[in-house]
């Protein structure tokens, strides 16, 4: 399965795609604003380059409920984080998380090669806005908008509701003039799930890579995590590993991750393990230590 996201070509059957995080938001669940400013935005995605991330995720407003923030101000949060990147990396692949059709068309424009939408195509001028653009969607699934109070999450088999899902906004991307090749798909762990829903979907996960397009997965530091192993955020590192590595082993080929430096070294270790990369180095038990 290769793929050409930007510039980059991945071979999706060998290869699994590290995505940092980048929350340009003072509200964002796990670092708490602590990349608010353009500034430190910028460096942070620099840093995770430099560390070894394959692509950057820039976010402007968290998914979860909160104040409303205008388009006007989503597109000044994102967008010169993305000229920065695209002058500065322009290898580095650039997506932004959006569910507006109007953010995303000025996030393409200033260079982002993906568009991380949320909602699943929810606004209906998404599609033909990546159309036009010829970037590629992260179509996830979701349940109503963002940013919302919700009922409490209720599914009868949430692996294939959440399949169903995917397959219709599939076929509504490539209506649209999306390319298959276009597209990767997100189950969307947390996202009006409970953390039974979750796991459900993790222990299952085959069965959405059975669709055949790029899977990414988002479980970084998920209340699923934390509720699963009872441990608060900022103590969550471990159980986000065991969860990515049970993803890739799944069908998983790119993992959106906090922790790029850790993460990087835990994919890097997952394909060794599964012969599609060769060793750093070989050492260990390569000399013989006998005198002649």
């Amino acid at each position: 399965m290769r793929r050409r996201i930007g510039i980059r070509e991945f071979d999706f059957a060998r290869q699994v795609a590290v995505m940092a995080v980048i929350n340009r938001t003072p509200d964002s669940f796990h670092d708490r604003g602590a990349t608010f400013t353009l500034e430190r935005a910028v460096a942070s995605a620099l840093r995770a380059a430099d560390l070894g991330a394959d692509w950057v995720d820039i976010g402007g407003v968290p998914f979860g409920r909160g104040p409303a923030v205008s388009i006007r101000e989503e597109i000044d949060r994102v967008v010169p984080v993305v000229e920065a990147l695209a002058a500065e990396r322009p290898e580095l692949i650039i997506s932004v998380d959006t569910n507006r059709a109007d953010v995303a068309e000025q996030a393409i424009a200033a260079g982002a090669a993906v568009i991380n939408d949320t909602s699943g195509l929810g606004d209906e001028r998404m599609a033909d806005v990546v159309a036009a653009g010829e970037a590629h969607v992260i179509i996830t699934h979701s349940i109503g908008p963002p940013r919302v109070e919700k009922p409490a999450a209720a599914y009868g088999d949430v692996v294939a509701e959440v399949r169903a899902f995917l397959l219709e906004r599939l076929r509504r991307a490539e209506a649209a003039g999306i390319a298959r090749e276009r597209v990767i798909i997100d189950p969307g762990h947390d996202l009006d799930k409970n953390t039974l829903h979750s796991l459900e979907l993790t222990r299952r996960l085959d069965e959405i890579a059975s669709l055949g397009v790029p899977l990414l997965v988002a479980v970084s530091n998920k209340d699923f995590i934390g509720e699963a192993i009872d441990r608060p955020q900022g103590e969550r590192l471990a159980g986000s590993l065991a969860a990515m590595t049970a993803c890739i082993l799944a069908g998983a080929r790119i993992v959106r991750m906090h922790d790029v430096a850790e993460a990087v070294d835990a994919v890097r270790m997952i394909e060794a393990v599964l012969g599609w990369r060769a060793p750093a180095r070989l050492e260990h038990n390569t000399h013989s230590t006998r005198n002649v």
